[in-house]
């Protein structure tokens, strides 16, 4: 029951979040059409130039609203050259509202981590892994299920298709039988992915993390693995891309094997070597 309470605030902090995100996106264009300038074409993400009108947004914003004790009335309302109406005011006003309310949520979050040992005993010394990563991995994994380290690899997705030997992906050859209920009561059959993608997709912002900091074993791990794939014929025709990808889903497989051997000793549950290991004897780390 607690898990599924901290899956319903982290869930709802990245539904405010991606909310947040999107109206941010469209203020922008909605301000650059009225300036003669091409809107972006994505809304999930903010990029460099979007955050920078939205920073001067909100300064403006909060200049026009500066010692004002209620939000003020249409008929008050004198704009700058920028927010000139008092639509676009409300606007600015509810971005900024969605932006207090996605910090609440978030550091709300962060608190109700500190009940849990894995995020104080491990999570919280991992550089690059802050609250809200943090808080999805408590939230999405049931590490009693997970037995073996690579029970983490397929529920996140970064298990291998033993039939291409492919890294899993949405690829039509990669989904597997799904049986559903339909409007009529039916019990039917259908094929989808078979990982979180929600997961998986945290995950990988994760292992971007992991490589901005200025040291971290995971990072070592990756630039070690992208050299081993740069200078092996075996991957030479790959791109550049293609490597980078993989030695992504190289170091972030490392961090879910840590994950998964520090949270179960936590738990008291057996611990189980990867199978790489335990049963092929291979090594994973510097020296391989």
């Amino acid at each position: 029951m607690e898990s599924s309470n901290i899956r319903i605030m982290v869930r709802g902090a990245y539904d405010v979040q991606k909310l947040r995100i999107q109206t941010g996106n469209r203020i922008v264009a909605n301000f650059k059409a009225k300036l003669g300038q091409e809107p972006s074409a994505a809304e999930e993400t903010l990029e460099e130039e979007e955050q920078e009108i939205l920073v001067d947004l909100r300064r403006r914003y909060k200049k026009l609203t500066d010692g004002v004790k209620t939000f003020p009335k249409q008929n008050k309302f004198k704009g700058d050259e920028v927010i000139s109406s008092y639509t676009e005011l409300c606007l600015i006003d509810q971005y900024v509202a969605m932006e207090e309310q996605e910090a609440t949520h978030f550091k709300r979050i962060e608190q109700v981590l500190s009940d849990y040992p894995i995020f104080t005993e491990f999570l919280l010394q991992v550089k690059g892994c802050g609250p809200a990563i943090s808080a999805v991995l408590l939230s999405e994994i049931d590490i009693h299920k997970a037995k073996y380290p690579s029970s983490l690899w397929k529920l996140a997705g970064y298990d291998v298709v033993i039939a291409d030997n492919k890294g899993r992906s949405r690829l039509k050859d990669h989904l597997v039988p799904k049986s559903y209920t339909n409007k009529d009561g039916e019990i039917k059959e259908t094929v989808g992915i078979s990982y979180n993608p929600f997961l998986k997709t945290k995950l990988y912002v994760l292992g971007t993390c992991f490589l901005k900091v200025k040291e971290s074993p995971y990072k070592e791990a990756y630039y070690n693995y992208k050299n081993r794939l740069e200078n092996s014929p075996i991957h030479k025709e790959k791109t550049k891309l293609h490597r980078h990808r993989m030695a992504m889903r190289y170091m972030v497989k490392r961090f879910l094997v840590d994950l998964h051997i520090k949270w179960r000793t936590l738990e008291g549950l057996e611990v189980f070597e990867e199978y790489s290991i335990g049963k092929l004897g291979m090594k994973h780390g510097p020296e391989e």
